[in-house]
Order: structure tokens, then sequence, then C-alpha cells
């Protein structure tokens, strides 16, 4: 494999997918991720809005990239020992 395709193959394929699969499931991710961090910004400023919105995402994303099949640590994250954001 030649270095540069190596550089944007070697990791989406270790986690069985193409590149343009890992981009599009790494970058929902990210979005996902940045929406949890505005309502956290957001409810940090009126603690009245978005009271578990950041919990929330953090918890569908856990899940979402453990029944992707990739590794995860051998304990699970419940939603109660998430700190509500």
């Amino acid at each position: 494999m030649s270095g540069l395709k190596r550089l944007f193959c070697e990791h989406p394929e270790s986690v069985n997918e193409t590149y343009f699969e890992h981009l599009i499931f790494a970058g929902g991710f990210g979005i996902r991720m940045l929406v949890a961090g505005l309502a956290c910004l957001v409810h940090g400023l009126l603690p009245f809005l978005f009271k578990r919105t950041g919990s929330q995402i953090i918890c569908e994303l856990h899940e979402r990239l453990s029944s992707h099949g990739r590794p995860t640590t051998s304990t699970t994250l419940d939603k109660d020992q998430v700190t509500q954001s």
C-alpha cells in the first residue's frame, strides 16, 4: 500500500470500513458531539434549557459506537452514570 493511501485507509480498514464509510460515520459522530457541546454551553448560561440534552447525546453516541462493532472498554455506560448537562 502506498504511503498516501495507507495514511487515509489504514485505520478505516482496521474497523472494517472504506474511507468514505468511515468519513460518514465519524463525521456524523462529530456533528452530534458539536450539538451536545453547544447544548452544554447554552445550558451553562441558561440552566433551565437543555437540562439533559448533553448527557442524552453522550449515551446515544456510546450506544451507537458500541453497536457499530468497534472495541470499547469492558464497562458499560449507564445514563445514570453520566453527569446531567
